[in-house]
């Protein structure tokens, strides 16, 4: 999904959530400040024409681990349970909430970590980023930087989602994702709904 497709999903989420762009702008450009590197290309290779299985956090995943294949995408902390279970996710979309010492590990075992710049997470970026070691993509739910992509969708597991479609991916699975989860705090239950709407973009 090109930008101009995506603005005008993102200035209703914006309005939703009462979120602000500007805001949302400033933490693209700090993250495309403390990049120190674009590894795009990697990310491409491991969609292009794969077929990928995108796991999210939800308490359900547990027991889908035995259906886990493929080209493995985590969506932030899904990648601590798949680590725990002997998988090593291929690349973590994360906007840092979940970020732990083991994504430092992954990463310096070649999980791509795609992270993700909000309005919120300013202080996260600059804690976590300059400690990554290994391949790195930046994305932004605002307008992209050269270095900094926006694939569309809007939390950790749909931007996977979209970044897996968006690159050419040949098949996509989704593990772990209870979008009808009732036993979350609204803000929660909005970014579901959300999920929801802009998967639901992609079905053919």
């Amino acid at each position: 999904m090109n930008f101009d497709e995506w603005e005008p999903i993102y200035e209703e989420i914006v309005a939703y959530f009462g979120f602000e762009r500007e805001e949302d702008e400033r933490a693209a450009e700090i993250l495309s400040a403390l990049l120190p590197y674009d590894n795009l290309p990697l990310l491409d290779e491991l969609c292009r024409d794969r077929d990928i299985c995108v796991c999210g956090n939800a308490p359900c995943l547990k027991n889908e681990i035995f259906l886990v294949e493929g080209t493995v995408f985590a969506a932030d902390a899904a990648a601590i349970v798949l680590y725990s279970h002997g998988i090593k996710p291929d690349a973590i979309f994360t906007d840092l909430d979940g970020a732990t010492e083991e994504f430092l590990d992954m990463n310096r075992e070649g999980t791509i970590i795609v992270v993700h710049a909000h309005g919120d997470n300013i202080p996260q970026l600059r804690f976590w980023v300059p400690q990554f070691s290994g391949p790195l993509v930046a994305t932004t739910q605002s307008r992209p930087l050269p270095n900094v992509h926006n694939f569309g969708g809007f939390s950790d597991g749909d931007r996977a989602v979209f970044a897996a479609h968006s690159l050419g991916s040949a098949s996509i699975t989704i593990l772990g994702f209870d979008l009808q989860d009732t036993n979350v705090d609204p803000m929660k239950r909005g970014k579901l709904r959300w999920a929801e709407r802009l998967l639901a973009l992609l079905e053919p």
